[in-house]
Formats: C-alpha cells, sequence, structure tokens
C-alpha cells in the first residue's frame, strides 16, 4: 500500500509545558538491560531480541489528563512484534486506554490498534494505516481522557473518539486512576496477518525509540488529584472536538480505518454492543 503525503496541518498545543525527563518520570521495569534511558533523560529505548522485550512504567498515576509522547518505531522488517503503549489501573475489573503498533514485514504499512477497557472488559478494537512512515521520525501520540470522552491523536490529528456510554448501560473509565506503560513484545502468535508471518531473528534487536513526554493530567496520590475545581485551569477536562477537527476525524476515518468493531456483524451476529450507538464513526 502507498503511503499518500498530505499537507501539514497546523496545530497549535494549547496546554504546553516542559518536556518530561525520563529518569524522573518513568521506570524500567523489564527487560534485564535492553530498556535504556539517554541523553541526560530526554531519549528512552526499548529492545526486544528472541530472548526478552523490554518495557517501562510511569511513577504517577493519573485521573484524566492530556497525555502525549513522540514514538519512532521498529524500522524494516518488523514483523512479528508489537510496541503497546498505553494507560492502565490493576487488577481484575482493569480499565485501559490503548495504542498498540503491530509490525509488518518491510515495504507494508504498520497497522495501529486501539482498544478502550472499562471494568475489565474490552473487545472494542479500531485499527487504522498511517498516513506516513512510523518509523523514519517521530511521531505524537496523544490519549486525552476526561469524564465525558477519550480521544486518540496521531500529530495533533483526531483518529478515534469513545464518548462516555454510561446513558447506554455501559461502563467508562472514570474512576480507576491508571499509570503509563509502554512494552516492546513479541507477538507473532498473532500481530502480523493473524500470525502468518513470523519474526525473522535475524533483523533484532529491534528497537523503538521515545521523547517528548508532555503530561497535562491529574496526578492521583493518597486518593486526591492534584487537580483543582475550576474548570479554567484543565481545560482539556470539557475539551470536545470542534468542527475543525470533527472533519480530520471524519477524513481519518474514511480513508484509514481497516477495522472497527461496531461494523463487525459476522462477529456480532446478535447486534452490536450498546455503546456502538452514541460512537458512531463517520
Amino acid at each position: 500500500m502507498a503511503l499518500i503525503n498530505i499537507i501539514p496541518i497546523l496545530v497549535i498545543t494549547l496546554f504546553a509545558s516542559a518536556y518530561a525527563n525520563f529518569y524522573q518520570d518513568m521506570d524500567i521495569t523489564w527487560g534485564d538491560g535492553r530498556a535504556k534511558i539517554l541523553n541526560n533523560g530526554e531519549l528512552l529505548t526499548l529492545s526486544l531480541d528472541k530472548t526478552s522485550g523490554s518495557g517501562f512504567q510511569s511513577r504517577n498515576e493519573y485521573l484524566f489528563g492530556k497525555i502525549d509522547m513522540q514514538l519512532k518505531l521498529v524500522p524494516g522488517n518488523s514483523a512479528g512484534t508489537v510496541t503497546a503503549y498505553y494507560l492502565s489501573s490493576q487488577g481484575a475489573t482493569h480499565d485501559e486506554i490503548d495504542f498498540e503498533f503491530l509490525g509488518n514485514l518491510s515495504g507494508d504499512p504498520y497497522i495501529l490498534h486501539t482498544n478502550v477497557f472499562s471494568q475489565g472488559k474490552g473487545n472494542r478494537e479500531q485499527q487504522f494505516y498511517l498516513w506516513f512512515d512510523p518509523t523514519v521520525d517521530f511521531h505524537t501520540y496523544s490519549i486525552l481522557w476526561n469524564p465525558q470522552r477519550i480521544i486518540f491523536s496521531v500529530d495533533g490529528t483526531p483518529i478515534r473518539e469513545y464518548k462516555n456510554p454510561e446513558s447506554v448501560g455501559v461502563a467508562y473509565p472514570k474512576n480507576q486512576a491508571m499509570r503509563i506503560y509502554s512494552s516492546l513484545w513479541n507477538a507473532d502468535d498473532w500481530a502480523t496477518r493473524g500470525g502468518l508471518v513470523k519474526t525473522d531473528w535475524s533483523h533484532a534487536p529491534f528497537t523503538a525509540s521515545y521523547r517528548n513526554f508532555v503530561a497535562n493530567a491529574c496526578v492521583w496520590s493518597s486518593g486526591s488529584s492534584s487537580c483543582s475545581n475550576d474548570p479554567t485551569a484543565n481545560a482539556w477536562l470539557n475539551a470536545v472536538l470542534d468542527s475543525t477537527n470533527q472533519e480530520r476525524l471524519k477524513w481519518v476515518q474514511q480513508n484509514y480505518m481497516i477495522y472497527n468493531y461496531c461494523s463487525d456483524s459476522k462477529r456480532f451476529p446478535q447486534g452490536f454492543p450498546p455503546e456502538c450507538t452514541i460512537n458512531t464513526t463517520a
């Protein structure tokens, strides 16, 4: 599939803050030295070889926020690998908001997989191709999570909006604080063409890179939030998509969405999940 160049879109960041330092904000949690913090805390890399992958998590927990991270994905033949970047709470009834990048054969596009879990239930997948090669340079992947909606964005362009479905009897992630997690791991039993394409270990180690982490978010600590009740102090808490961003969302979904659980009638022959009624797509 040919990658299409588009006219760059000027994106204004309303809640800018200084980029975080990975030494201060993240803990490497596994990988036996395969994860590294470099450049005085400005760069973090995860690596995968035949023995193990690697991962990290945020030191802070958040209850709502706008989280930005720049990623540069595994280049070349990355088939079988998955780079996961997500928010999650703990336990059997956990909440989770997922970006997962499914590796590819050289020349094929990455698949960007998104999902939302509430009270331990997920199965709300939407998948996309990207309109650029995510391995050549860093791109910004953002999650805006407030009490009304979750918005997934790439370089400031929204690709998915998940509205709070409590009005139709479906739980929404709003009561459990979540950490940021990321991992690079081998998933060649399912990731590339349903597991048909296996990881070629002659290309190992596989490496993904991270920089410019920004959390405009409510830090949750000892049962209380760092955010005030002043709605003007954290405008993202009430953010909605304006008409321009609604058009951008429609453009992405019409041109780059390759799977939407809310239109998979084979999977849901008895009818689509109830949240699909308020989370219709373009």
